[in-house]
């Protein structure tokens, strides 16, 4: 007897002392490295210094002024030169804007939902010269190939203008992406042009590119561009605003005075608009721009050559992206983008592996004038002062 309560009392030890056991710590998996990263030549710290001096200068004299509200970014081989933020995200919350802050990109989201499609082409899901008939049969426009929404030879005509006509739209209800397919789809809207045969900027073809995006990948276009962007780059503070659930946690736009800019019933189409991200974030998308692993070097040739050339003049545009061309042979890529009160631009010298990011949620002009920048860094024709 006695030995058994001895017994008994050391298991009642042994459990009491294994409950109260400090619990060990977990092993968090590690942060797995940017699949897409691309080494370049480090700068020395006279390279920064010199090149910090002058942006800021810029920065301070053509930017930066009338109370701006939004993020500026200049990065040189991956590099972060110079970056500041000011402003307020919401003006009334006075809550300011921070590198994590995300903003509306306006066009600029373009160039991303253009890269979703592209890394789809990549990888074999789709042609480029693929009819967007072939996925979607009701659609009306036989001639109409995804490379020719990419680069704007659809001959579609804008969704905002056809949906302003009542008896197309009855502007009280938010107008979708599906929507736009199914007016598209019914009502009769003639091409602009026949296709393929100008060059004609318009955000129909990136709305319909978000539905392709959609039914490729058996997702909504907001979880695609989380899993087959976002995410493998790392883009931890970007993201698609899909309806007016979240409005009010977002950045507001304003006009120069400070004056909220309502939402209003083109909002909620995605695809040429509707992607909130930071200056960081766009860094990480650019820099993965020149690795093989994101793009081919096949396919990058495809991207980043002008499709337009009817009328003459240095302007031009590739599959996602604007151009520059001089006769010096140097070329400029970015994307302007303008939504109510967020003007936004996005430059990137592939030559020099420059990234110039402005964005800014209160209606500025000055964002356009960042190209001037370029000039800072190679052979091209802008002023800085």
């Amino acid at each position: 007897m006695f030995k058994k309560s001895i017994l008994l009392i050391t298991l009642l030890l042994t459990l009491f002392s294994c409950k109260n056991e400090p619990k060990k710590a977990q092993i968090t998996k590690p942060i797995e490295e940017n699949p897409f990263k691309v080494n370049f030549e480090k700068l020395s710290s006279e390279e920064i210094k010199r090149y910090k001096s002058e942006i800021d200068k810029f920065y301070e004299n053509r930017i930066n002024l009338d109370e701006f509200s939004g993020g500026f970014l200049v990065a040189k081989n991956g590099q972060i030169i110079l970056e500041d933020y000011q402003g307020f995200s919401n003006y009334r919350n006075k809550e300011k804007i921070s590198d994590k802050t995300p903003l509306h990109l306006a066009s600029i989201s373009k160039v991303l939902t253009a890269a979703v499609v592209l890394r789809f082409a990549n990888e074999g899901k789709i042609n480029l010269d693929d009819t967007f008939q072939k996925h979607f049969p009701e659609f009306p426009f036989e001639e109409v190939t995804i490379r020719t929404l990419l680069n704007h030879r659809s001959g579609l005509r804008n969704y905002a203008y056809f949906t302003d006509s009542d008896s197309i739209w009855d502007k009280s209800k938010d107008l979708t992406n599906q929507d736009v397919l199914e007016i598209l789809n019914s009502k009769k809207i003639d091409l602009d042009f026949k296709t393929d045969t100008k060059f004609s900027y318009c955000n129909t073809n990136y709305a319909l590119l978000a539905s392709l995006i959609e039914k490729i990948s058996g997702q909504t276009y907001a979880q695609a561009m989380k899993n087959h962007l976002f995410e493998p780059l790392q883009m931890n503070n970007t993201f698609v605003l899909e309806n007016r659930n979240q409005i009010d946690s977002i950045s507001q736009s304003y006009k120069s005075d400070w004056d909220k800019i309502p939402f209003d019933f083109l909002d909620f189409v995605y695809g040429g608009k509707n992607i909130y991200s930071t200056p960081q974030d766009l860094l990480k998308f650019d820099l993965a721009t020149y690795s093989n692993k994101f793009f081919s070097e096949e396919l990058r040739k495809e991207i980043f050559k002008g499709y337009s050339y009817e009328k003459p003049g240095i302007k031009n545009y590739g599959l996602g992206i604007r151009l520059f061309e001089w006769e010096n042979d140097k070329t400029m890529f970015y994307h302007n983008g303008w939504w109510h009160g967020n003007t936004t631009s996005y430059i990137t010298l592939k030559d020099e592996k420059i990234t110039i990011i402005v964005l800014s949620n209160k209606y500025t002009k000055k964002v356009y004038q960042a190209k001037s920048l370029s000039s800072l860094f190679g052979n091209y024709p802008f002023e800085i002062e």
